[in-house]
């Protein structure tokens, strides 16, 4: 015990200590639980933003409760017209479809990027960005019906109660700006697949974090899917 006690100390007399000691530690990416940095901190970040995303939830599930004032229903707001035919949350339904769709086609790409194919990686990250730009689309389509087309307002409703205009766009428009990130996010990252920059160090890494990423994006989709549309 006193000879490995030695061998330690020894060992660690060669480290640097004190400041320098921590930035050694941290520009050398030293791993505490054998996970990368990048993947630590985007985790870190998505528990956070979890945190964000349950606090809003949680306060439209509480002004929902609590009002006194009846409430729209969602499936005659977000209802479609088609050859005369009210059709219920048709249009969500096409967004949420498009939504889980493009978890599909990131999931191979993370495959394929492990397998170096970049050809393809890239061509499933961009099929992904180019879902995400339909859903904000979609979504903008949405908004513009409800604004011009209802009169629904954050501060007001015609509707029904006067919190369901500030519900709705301060969740969904908080979801969809992280839609819009996500796609930026992914071409960025696309493009550097495309044209060779992790080749080299053979670390194709940033492709699954930015997996993680729109895996979040989407899950989040189905509890606000759940919680205000169909409730």
């Amino acid at each position: 015990m006193e000879q490995h006690s030695q061998s330690t100390a020894q060992d660690l007399s060669g480290l640097p200590s004190g400041w320098r000691g921590f930035v050694a530690d941290w520009s050398s990416d030293q791993r505490a639980f054998k996970v990368s940095w990048g993947k630590a901190m985007m985790w870190i970040f998505l528990v956070s933003d979890t945190f964000v995303f349950s606090c809003f939830l949680i306060g439209y599930m509480t002004v929902r409760i609590s009002t006194t004032v009846v409430w729209p229903k969602p499936r005659e707001v977000f209802a479609l017209s088609i050859g005369g035919v009210s059709v219920p949350l048709l249009l969500i339904a096409i967004m949420t479809f498009i939504l889980i769709s493009s978890s599909g086609t990131m999931a191979m790409a993370v495959h394929f990027a492990y397998l170096r194919d970049r050809a393809k990686a890239a061509a499933l990250m961009l099929a992904t960005a180019a879902f995400g730009a339909t859903f904000v689309s979609l979504q903008a389509f949405e908004w513009t019906h409800l604004i011009l087309g209802e009169g629904v307002r954050p501060w007001g409703s015609p509707l029904g109660a006067a919190q369901f205009g500030a519900s709705f766009f301060m969740i969904t428009g908080f979801h969809g700006l992280h839609v819009t990130a996500g796609v930026i996010y992914l071409l960025t990252v696309a493009y550097r697949v495309l044209k060779g920059r992790y080749e080299k160090s053979g670390n194709y890494q940033i492709v699954e974090i930015a997996g993680l990423y729109w895996h979040f994006v989407d899950l989040v989709w189905v509890f606000i899917f759940a919680l205000f549309y169909l409730w």
